[in-house]
């Protein structure tokens, strides 16, 4: 098994990748704002369920928060 096979073991779906990239860009600008949590939640919705790598992804977001490490905008 290479090391890509293992970095992209959890990823089960296109919605997953999106999600994924969305988190990604919110956590590394720091600031998460009214259309960042729109984009995101539709992203998710668009699912019929919810995947255990979009929990993940979702608990990422909701660590920075609780550490003060993600500020919300426009809220």
């Amino acid at each position: 098994m290479n090391y890509q096979t293992l970095m992209y073991k959890n990823v089960n779906s296109k919605s997953e990748i999106g999600v994924k990239q969305i988190v990604d860009r919110i956590l590394l600008s720091g600031k998460m704002s009214r259309q960042d949590h729109s984009l995101l939640t539709s992203t998710i919705l668009a699912n019929d369920d919810i995947t255990d790598g979009e929990r993940r992804q979702i608990n990422r977001v909701f660590d920075h928060i609780q550490t003060g490490q993600l500020k919300l905008l426009d809220w």
